[in-house]
This record gives C-alpha cells, sequence and structure tokens, in this order.
C-alpha cells in the first residue's frame, strides 16, 4: 500500500493552528513543518546578536527581533521564524493580529547541523523573493564564521568574515559586530569545526 500523501494546508488553516499552539512551525509549500529546539551554542548566538545590535541601534529607525517574529514570503507563501530580523521602515503586517511581518530588511540565520543546507538553499531561495529584504546573513555556531549576502539591484554579493578579530559590518542597520562579541561565550567542538554535507 502507498504512503498516505502529506496533508496540504492553506495559509488561513496554518495560522489559525500557529495562534493556537504554544508550539511553533514553519508552511512551506503547504506543508507544516514543526520546529526543534535549538542547541545551547545556537540560543547564545542568536542572544549575543540582538543584544549587540540592540545595543547599537539605540532610538534610531531600525530595530533587530528575536526569533520569535513570524515572517511570511508573500511570492511563495512561506511561514517562517529567522533567528533574527533587522527592520528599518515601519512593519507591514499580514492582518490585524501583528504578528506576521511582512517586509524584513535583514534576516539572519544561525546554522544548525540538521538545518544548514536547507537554511543555505531552499530558504534562502524564498528568502531572495521578499522585495525588501537587503541582507542574509548565515552565521556558523560551529566555529568564527559568518557568510553575509548583500543584494546589489538584481544580484546577490557574497562576503566571509571570520576570526574573532573580524567585523561583520551590517550595512542595512548602519553597524559593525565583532566577531569576538557575536560568539562571545561559546564553546566551540573540540578538534576543529564541524563540517555537514550540502
Amino acid at each position: 500500500m502507498p504512503p498516505l500523501a502529506e496533508p496540504v494546508y492553506t495559509a488561513e488553516e496554518y495560522l489559525a493552528m500557529e495562534r493556537a499552539s504554544d508550539r511553533r512551525s514553519e508552511l512551506v509549500n503547504g506543508r507544516i513543518y514543526a520546529m526543534t529546539g535549538a542547541s545551547f551554542a545556537h540560543i547564545r548566538i542568536v542572544r549575543n546578536l540582538v543584544v549587540a545590535i540592540g545595543s547599537r541601534l539605540g532610538d534610531g529607525p531600525c530595530d533587530a527581533f528575536s526569533n520569535d517574529l513570524r515572517v511570511k514570503v508573500s511570492q511563495t507563501g512561506m511561514y517562517t521564524y529567522p533567528d533574527v530580523v533587522g527592520l528599518c521602515d515601519p512593519p507591514q503586517f499580514e492582518d490585524a493580529h501583528r504578528d506576521t511581518l511582512l517586509n524584513p530588511a535583514v534576516i539572519i540565520e544561525v546554522l544548525s547541523p540538521s538545518t544548514e543546507a536547507y537554511d543555505r538553499g531552499t530558504k534562502f531561495s524564498h528568502y531572495r523573493k521578499i522585495a525588501s529584504l537587503r541582507e542574509y546573513v548565515p552565521v556558523a555556531q560551529n566555529e568564527m564564521h559568518v557568510e553575509q549576502y548583500i543584494r546589489h539591484g538584481e544580484h546577490w554579493m557574497l562576503a566571509e568574515i571570520t576570526g574573532s578579530d573580524a567585523v561583520l559590518r551590517v550595512e542595512t542597520l548602519g553597524c559593525g559586530l565583532p566577531l569576538g562579541e557575536i560568539y562571545r561565550r561559546v564553546d566551540f567542538p573540540p578538534g576543529g569545526p564541524v563540517r555537514t554535507a550540502g
């Protein structure tokens, strides 16, 4: 007997379930995917990023939010929870609930071994369709290494930042983040970085 087909959900069905649940999930191509727990290093890096960015933005027009803010990719129908979202324009929300952002300017994802290929591939493909998005920043959690994709018209330019003395310059938010600050109190695996396939 063939396996049962996975159910396909509408955005309305997904949002109704998500708003009634104490667990988070993503909607991709009509399929719901439960989000798994993050490692201690992942959580610490996200915290470090939000604190570091927030301390530099002050009362300016830009702000940063942690992974509790849901983002919708309107062009593809994807709903997801980026690790860090940077916003400089007035927020645009999907509806009166004001819990689903439509216009992120910067998205930062801390890479996990189980999701790294997805974050670099399929997820980034969705993100690139967000008209407001200017920068996408994947951050390794097993070494001091950050990639930064900056939109220039229809093209995305890649820069790699590595080492404790290096600085990630988030142009859209107008701030520089030393990698030593991003990775403060993060313990790396013994024997060097763990590389994942994909």
